[in-house]
């Protein structure tokens, strides 16, 4: 039987959806599926997409962590809203999430780094994200020189990695329905509160 997405059986606090779902996908899909594409645009509104890792969810947002020097973060600064969508291909499900960004505090950055395995703290510290690079040997001499410079002791967060939320205003849920006609609800902040509306497939 197709799955169906009703205004009555959804959810009416788009986080809890969201939530249900995602509870719904980790089940069929353990690998991955916490992965999401997060969409941005540069000064002259030209959108670039990657896949991250959803790396935390509560009441305020959607984290992930990255290089305060990378693309993504450049255009943040200078553009901070963003687009985030998750798709469960075998529920035939996807979310889509619009909203606005904004860095994470320290302290927060500091607790999830500390999470990392040490081959990916010393990573954050090698790696100077989507610039360009001679080779793959630049990277490796950077990790024996980090490598040894770390050693026997931890490997504390760089000053240039850290957190970003997405801070909602709109989410999209998606559910397959067959000859096309998908369930889509849309749900809009409306004076401090979620309204939902059902969109065309």
């Amino acid at each position: 039987m197709a799955r169906a997405l009703g205004e009555r059986s959804a959810h009416p606090d788009p986080f809890a959806q969201f939530a249900r779902w995602a509870r719904a996908a980790r089940a069929v899909q353990p690998v991955w599926h916490d992965a999401l594409v997060l969409a941005t645009a540069d000064a002259r509104g030209r959108p670039a997409a990657r896949a991250v890792m959803l790396r935390g969810l509560d009441a305020r947002g959607f984290v992930f962590f990255t290089d305060h020097r990378s693309r993504k973060a450049r255009e943040l600064a200078r553009r901070p809203r963003a687009a985030l969508v998750f798709l469960w291909a075998p529920l035939e499900r996807q979310v889509r999430v619009e909203g606005r960004v904004e860095r994470i505090g320290d302290r927060e950055s500091d607790a999830y780094f500390a999470t990392r395995p040490r081959g990916s703290r010393i990573g954050a510290w090698a790696s100077r994200q989507s610039d360009v690079i001679a080779g793959r040997a630049v990277l490796a001499r950077m990790i024996r020189q980090l490598e040894a410079r770390f050693q026997g002791g931890d490997v504390p967060r760089p000053p240039h990695w850290g957190g970003y939320r997405v801070r909602p205003d709109v989410f999209e849920f998606w559910q397959g329905r067959p000859d096309r006609l998908h369930d889509r609800l849309r749900y809009r902040r409306a004076r401090g509160a979620w309204r939902i509306e059902r969109l065309s497939p």
